[in-house]
């Protein structure tokens, strides 16, 4: 009965129920074979009933086109040319590429190799059978062969998840290139944002300059009093402070493109040109559908080929659970001197023929090792799912970021211009003597606080823009089939399938 019953647990993975039927149906491979997960997409965006929403997909390739300025076009093309991680992702290509050429090399023999040697030898006398040589040397030289059969797909299954791996570098390459891309962008306008910052504080600061002067000059007359000096200063003071304030933010701007640039921190001012204004976003949007997101945004085309790659190394785990059968063989010569080494056929020797192995009472440890695989697959399948969910929420909150910045900047113009003509007609009514400084000084305040608003809300929006083409997954296809690094690779296409956890 102990007999029986080993017998049976051996032969239990080729007669269970996913056992030889499994191989079969999947084409002589053990394992499944993979489907792309299934995801939960949304028909429509939250605001494509906005007028400025449109649904037709508009090409991404160089979204940064958009905002029509010369100087972030040579930016982008440069830190595209020079960008240590994004080279760095290239390298990561080579390297996929490489352990692909080392798994399909398993599908030939997996051992082959040319061996000689020499030996100079001494036999005892003081044993039976005494030899008639006591010296004596040999020479050898051959060729041996192992080929292990992949009867089980193993080492197929094995080359599937190389190519999916492959695939899953060129998809990270395309998000580093997305993500480096939309950097540039970022503090480029963060750059000129600051400029028109500063612009907006130096005229304010001239502009306040007159008012303390005038204040200065009415209490020296004796028509005003210290107060209205003092209240002068402080708010002329107050803007002046935020001069080196935004300097500095639009210094450490640069010094972010420096870094994206694959350059050492430098002064860009020239390089930048002169102040410029903040770069203009397009009114509208065409935002295509959500589902696009699938194929579009490489983070998630990463995940998914990731999970693909992990169901094919189920079946290289489940393929230990069969006996291995290989083919072994050498030929070579052998002699005693070397004169005689090539003396065929007489110095040739040789052999070959079948073997196998058959791992048994491994104690569940192959079995543990295929729900380790399987455990692995489930856990990237729903880093996937929850990609697809992260890549919809953060294409939202980019889409409603630019719409509502749009708004929100209209109405800081319509307040900006308001606190402009107060302030005139405050500082015209304290030249007249009709007021104090006290409203002076409040709306002058104002006046540059709302001015600043209106400078980093239309900063927004081109911001907004930006991380709306990020999270659209805009940019990757500017790579090209050229140059060291860049990835060579057949695309990958997202096939609509259900997909669930492999089979047990």
């Amino acid at each position: 009965m102990l007999a029986l019953a080993l017998v049976c647990g051996i032969l239990s993975p080729l007669t269970g129920g996913c056992g030889l039927q499994e191989w079969a149906r999947n084409g002589a491979k053990v394992g499944p074979n993979y489907t792309v997960p299934p995801t939960a997409v949304s028909e429509h965006w939250i605001d494509y009933k906005d007028p400025r929403v449109h649904a037709e997909e508009q090409g991404l390739g160089r979204w940064w086109g958009l905002f029509n300025d010369p100087v972030l076009d040579g930016l982008i093309d440069e830190a595209y040319r020079q960008n240590l991680s994004l080279r760095a992702a290239g390298e990561r290509i080579a390297e996929a590429r490489a352990r692909r050429g080392i798994v399909v090399g398993n599908l030939f023999p997996q051992a082959q190799n040319v061996a000689g040697s020499y030996t100079k030898n001494k036999a005892s006398n003081k044993v039976a059978n005494q030899p008639v040589d006591q010296w004596f040397q040999n020479w050898e030289a051959g060729f041996n062969a192992s080929w292990e059969l992949d009867l089980w797909g193993q080492f197929r299954r094995a080359v599937e998840a190389a190519d999916a791996g492959l695939e899953a570098s060129v998809a990270d390459y395309d998000d580093v290139l997305v993500v480096l891309l939309a950097d540039v962008a970022a503090n480029y306008v963060q750059y000129r944002t600051f400029e028109q910052r500063i612009v907006i504080a130096r005229r304010n600061v001239s502009s306040q300059e007159k008012s303390y002067q005038l204040a200065q000059d009415k209490f020296n007359a004796g028509a005003a009093t210290e107060r209205d000096t003092q209240q002068s200063r402080q708010v002329l003071e107050q803007t002046r402070a935020l001069i080196p304030q935004l300097e500095a933010g639009a210094r450490q701007a640069a010094n972010a493109l420096c870094v994206l640039l694959g350059i050492p921190a430098t002064d860009l001012s020239e390089r930048l040109g002169a102040t410029a204004n903040i770069p203009m976003a397009p009114p509208e949007l065409a935002l295509g559908i959500p589902a696009d997101l699938l194929r579009r945004r490489p983070d998630v085309r990463r995940l998914e080929r990731q999970a693909a790659a992990q169901s094919a190394l189920i079946g290289v785990a489940k393929a230990d659970l069969y006996p291995h059968f290989s083919l072994i063989g050498n030929i070579g010569v052998r002699a005693e001197d070397f004169s005689d080494l090539f003396h065929t056929p007489g110095s040739l020797s040789g052999s070959i023929g079948p073997a196998f192995r058959w791992d048994i009472l491994n104690y569940g440890r192959i079995e543990g090792n295929v729900q380790v695989q399987e455990a692995r697959f489930r856990q990237l399948v729903l880093a996937y799912q929850e990609a697809v969910l992260r890549a919809g929420r953060e294409a939202e909150d980019a889409a409603v970021g630019f719409l509502k910045a749009q708004e929100r900047t209209r109405f800081l113009d319509n307040s900006a211009a308001a606190a402009a003509r107060t302030v005139e007609i405050s500082y015209a009514q304290y030249q007249q003597g009709v007021i104090d400084f006290t409203p002076v000084y409040l709306f002058e305040g104002t006046l540059a606080d709302q001015q600043d608003q209106l400078a980093l809300a239309q900063g927004q929006i081109a911001l907004s823009l930006v991380d709306l083409y990020r999270a659209l997954g805009g940019g990757w296809e500017m790579r090209s089939q050229e140059g060291p690094t860049e990835p060579i690779a057949r695309p990958v296409t997202t096939r609509p399938a259900a997909a669930t956890a492999p089979a047990q």
